[in-house]
């Protein structure tokens, strides 16, 4: 059994974690039944699967807050097995059949313990998972959607289950049943937004039982569950001569239940364990699940595993050891000796509800939204694999998913990113030319080439190629930025043997700079020692440049021009937000108009033009991004004024005078970087000027102060912005 190593363990805490046992066992009773009937078991297996299994997991998982159980993805697995053979769902052949499922289950975790399989699950990805589980949880859904009426529950892919609710609800629709399982569902979402520590569902579950008792719901056309004896069942030995004549489907099928029991517990398990810095011991884990699922078919239940949606209420309690899960299984088998008589009472649609809410729980589409934002591959192998499982199954899902993943994996190291980089006057480092920044120069007669990858025989012509295309007539220099190149195989090791000749016959100097050792004992290795030893390979790309005979400060070409989308010239406000743009991208513009706004409300309420907050909390900030915002700090103030109808004396002029120390100092380092500053200020000013008039108006005014200030005590300033301004004022007649 294993703790948190976050806080000291005393008596407070273990009491807190026997009152959250109580709580997991309660939510455990609506959920564990609910799935054991997805499974194709009578409800009250669910409660023998919420007993021993998670008695054994609390005693040897790692994790000192992972809730194991009845869950979704397993149990849906097993009826969609049950449908295939054509066992019916809560006969004596599924009672008989499913522990015998769980034991083969148990025994492919075995393998993976042996073969240590935690190791290869860095080649499933989290888009190929959450497709999996969000499609298995839609097929459930959609499964259970008639017994919110008062149907049963359909079998196969969606086409068929859309089919079987359509006639369902024609052959008979049940208002009243409909009500209370439509209701169920609704009241769990809310809850879960507005009221997430309150474990709602119990309380549910045993609002709906007196609702039955009282409104003699069963008299009115709703379902119940069916009753069943008190008391603990022996241990069910799962007789495995029931495998003749099904054992390869049933082979199979635990084989992708085992992948998927491990993929999703073990992630999850590692997610939360980052989380607190819990010590996760991947090994261990499996060896519990393994255990976990034995226990499981030795109490007659589904195969079984961890619940993300459990853990998140325990983890809500505060949650400290598996002294939680141990109270959880005691409290159960309690439950199951003297209090299955309420079982009778349960009306199925408020059952069903419970059992949908915690499903839709379970659906990963916030993450396909992210992933649609960052990396539409990954968006789309998401889909793919959730489509795949709604309209092909579950096995076939998990096929696809893999495939695509691998797919993806060999695209991408066969075609890694690449680019070219330039400076930008006044900085330190090399930066790209073709991102979001403007203001970034080639040095003059030099190509400097990223390749973010291992280079092999797969990727070295998109290598050559994607070079090549950089040098011209004038180019002297090639320096690859080997930073990102961590191998090279003997392909790749013979063809930068060969550039390295092409371009000494063009009178080209060749480079590679900033890989690891390694790849200079590789090139050795591999039949190009002659690179190293002509001195082609250089720790630095300044080193590389300085053999070259280019020494800083760097003469540069005119400024390069995208042919990307992305370019440098792509957007309005596209000029050099130096780190603070590299850091928060694509929400840089705004991160610093909401800085803006919040010290201009500030300013406006009485305090002083004072930024050395945001200079201290700020991390990626310097004098450019400091001259911009207090540009649209400006502008910020100005509209105050305007909506206020007056004007303080002082606001905008104290911004004025911090614009023109700022610009003092740029000067200093580059006149580039303040003739570019003035053309992005004309582009706001242009679209401000357009939306708030009169507020420009008194912008106007503070600038003329400002200019005749500096003009006195920063007369080189002035003349050079004088000068800078008239240029681009010429430039837009």
């Amino acid at each position: 059994m294993q703790f948190s190593r976050s806080t000291g363990y005393g008596a407070h805490s273990f009491a807190r974690d026997v009152a959250v046992g109580l709580i997991i066992a309660l939510v455990s009773i609506p959920i564990s039944m609910g799935y054991a009937m997805v499974a194709g078991l009578p409800a009250v297996h669910g409660l023998y699967g919420s007993v021993l299994p998670i008695f054994c997991f609390s005693l040897l998982t790692s994790s000192p807050r992972f809730v194991w159980g009845v869950d979704a993805a397993p149990a849906a697995l097993t009826g969609g097995l049950m449908a295939s053979l054509g066992i019916a769902l809560a006969s004596d052949e599924a009672v008989s059949l499913i522990p015998v499922v769980s034991l083969c289950v148990s025994l492919w975790l075995l393998v993976f313990f042996l073969l240590k399989a935690d190791r290869i699950l860095k080649f499933v990805s989290k888009p190929v998972m959450g497709g999996f589980i969000t499609g298995i949880g839609m097929t459930i859904v959609m499964m259970q959607v008639p017994k919110l009426f008062g149907g049963s529950a359909g079998t196969g892919e969606i086409v068929d289950l859309v089919r079987n609710v359509w006639f369902q609800a024609k052959d008979g629709f049940s208002p009243l049943s409909f009500s209370l399982g439509a209701g169920t569902v609704i009241i769990l979402l809310l809850s879960r937004r507005f009221f997430p520590k309150v474990p709602m569902q119990p309380v549910l579950m045993f609002l709906g039982a007196l609702l039955s008792v009282t409104l003699r719901l069963d008299e009115r056309g709703v379902a119940m569950l069916p009753g069943t004896d008190g008391g603990l069942r022996g241990l069910n030995v799962p007789d495995i001569t029931l495998l003749k004549g099904v054992s390869r489907d049933v082979l199979l099928s635990s084989f992708t239940m085992a992948v998927v029991i491990l993929s999703e517990t073990l992630l999850s398990t590692t997610n939360i364990g980052l989380r607190y810095g819990d010590r996760i011991n991947t090994r261990r884990e499996i060896l519990a699940y393994c255990v976990g699922n034995a226990a499981s078919a030795f109490s007659g239940c589904c195969p079984v595993n961890g619940s993300v949606s459990r853990t998140g209420i325990a983890d809500q309690f505060g949650v400290k050891s598996q002294v939680m899960g141990l109270s959880a299984a005691v409290f159960m088998l309690l439950i199951i000796l003297f209090g299955t008589g309420f079982i009778r009472y349960l009306p199925v649609p408020v059952l069903t509800g419970i059992v949908i809410s915690a499903l839709i729980g379970t659906f990963e589409f916030r993450l396909a939204r992210s992933l649609h934002k960052a990396d539409k591959t990954e968006y789309l192998i998401f889909y793919a694999v959730f489509f795949s499982v709604l309209f092909l199954g579950t096995v076939y899902g998990v096929a696809v998913g893999v495939l695509l993943s691998t797919v993806t994996f060999i695209i991408r190291q066969a075609k890694p990113f690449s680019e070219f980089l330039g400076v930008v006057p006044g900085q330190e480092g090399f930066h790209s030319l073709s991102g979001r920044k403007g203001g970034v120069y080639p040095i003059k007669g030099v190509v400097i080439y990223r390749f973010s990858g291992p280079l092999f025989y797969a990727n070295i012509d998109q290598f050559c190629s994607g070079l090549e295309k950089g040098v011209t007539d004038g180019t002297k220099v090639v320096i690859v930025d080997s930073r990102g190149i961590a191998s090279v195989d003997v392909t790749a090791s013979d063809r930068l043997l060969m550039c390295w000749r092409k371009y000494r016959e063009r009178g080209i100097k060749f480079y590679i700079a900033g890989h690891v050792a390694l790849v200079n004992e590789q090139l050795r290795s591999f039949g190009a020692r002659e690179l190293v030893e002509e001195g082609a390979v250089r720790s630095r790309i300044k080193f590389a440049l300085s053999v070259a005979g280019i020494e800083e400060p760097y003469e540069c070409e005119a400024e390069y021009q995208s042919s990307s989308s992305g370019g440098a010239e792509s957007a309005s406000f596209s000029f050099d937000l130096a780190e603070f743009e590299w850091a928060f991208g694509n929400e840089a513009e705004r991160r610093m108009d909401t800085m803006a706004a919040a010290l201009a409300l500030q300013i406006e309420n009485g305090g002083a033009v004072n930024i050395d907050f945001i200079r201290a909390h700020e991390t990626y900030w310097n004098a450019v991004d400091e001259d911009i915002f207090l540009d649209i700090l400006e502008k910020h103030l100005a509209r105050l004024e305007e909506k206020d109808g007056e004007r303080e004396e002082g606001r905008l002029n104290a911004v004025a005078s911090l614009h023109a120390r700022i610009e003092e100092q740029l000067l200093r380092g580059n006149e580039q970087v303040l003739r570019r500053l003035v053309h992005e200020r004309s582009l706001r000013d242009k679209a401000f000027r357009t939306r708030h008039p009169d507020a420009y108006k008194k912008i106007e005014l503070e600038r003329e102060r400002y200019f005749a200030e500096i003009a006195m005590t920063h007369p080189e300033l002035a003349r050079t912005l004088a000068r800078i301004i008239a240029e681009e004022e010429g430039k837009k007649d």
